[in-house]
Order: C-alpha cells, then sequence, then structure tokens
C-alpha cells in the first residue's frame, strides 16, 4: 500500500481559541472552521492537523483522549532552516500566548544543545507538543 497523504487529528476545547494561536504562528487555514473543526496545513508538502472539539473526536476514537495535564500523545517536529528564523519562531510563540518548555538538559545558552541543535519545546493552549529543531552544525 502506499499511501497518499497522511494528516494528524487533535481534540481542542476551543475551536476559535485554537484558529487564532495557529493563524498568529502564521499556519495557513486549511477549508472553512465550523464549531467542531479548525485545519491547517503545517508544511510545503501540505502535512495537515485537523483540530477537533473533543467530544467531536472522542466520538469517532476507540477509546479515551488523552489528558495532556498528566500525559502526553504526540510531539511534531518542524524545522527551521536559519538561526534566524528559530529565533523569530520563539518570538511567534510567546506572542501567540504559546508556552516554551525549557529543556533542563541544556547547559550553557538557552535551547541549545550539546549535539548541535537548537531545541524548542513549547504547547498550544491544549497542551500539544511541538517542537523547533535548527541544526547549527550544518
Amino acid at each position: 500500500m502506499k499511501p497518499k497523504k497522511i494528516w494528524a487529528n487533535l481534540g481542542v476545547s476551543n475551536i476559535e481559541r485554537t484558529k487564532v494561536f495557529y493563524e498568529k504562528l502564521g499556519f495557513q487555514v486549511n477549508g472553512t472552521p465550523t464549531n467542531e473543526l479548525v485545519s491547517f496545513f503545517f508544511s510545503e508538502e501540505a502535512f495537515i492537523i485537523h483540530f477537533f472539539q473533543k467530544e467531536k473526536l472522542q466520538d469517532s476514537m476507540e477509546g479515551k483522549l488523552t489528558d495532556l495535564t498528566i500525559g502526553n500523545e504526540v510531539m511534531f517536529s518542524i524545522s527551521a532552516e536559519t538561526k534566524k528564523e528559530f529565533d523569530d519562531w520563539i518570538v511567534a510563540i510567546n506572542n501567540a500566548n504559546g508556552t516554551i518548555l525549557f529543556n533542563s538538559n541544556i547547559d550553557e545558552k538557552p535551547f541549545y544543545n550539546t549535539h548541535g541543535y537548537y531545541v524548542c519545546v513549547f504547547t498550544d493552549p491544549d497542551g500539544h507538543k511541538f517542537n523547533i529543531l535548527y541544526n547549527a552544525a550544518k
């Protein structure tokens, strides 16, 4: 089998808040938002994440949604092409009221790890995790 597309479906508590958050980060809306769904393109390859109202998503799943205050579901990684782009992401995340999680394994420089990467882990308003990665060793 050869899938033509793959996308993610995540549950959120407030569609409008989610729409505003991801628009502030510069993501393009996919389709027309409703009171049950907002969807965004997350890359040049048109990777899509659908954000469903939690109750709507749970109706279609075979089990309960994860409580993101006590556990994790997945972490999406987003690449930055330059250090400036990486820094711009941090500003945009803060301006959109995202939550940046600091890594205690990073010693001297904020966001820099010993493998040559700048890493910024953040959550959206519902607790979905993302990380921004920039390879400084390129």
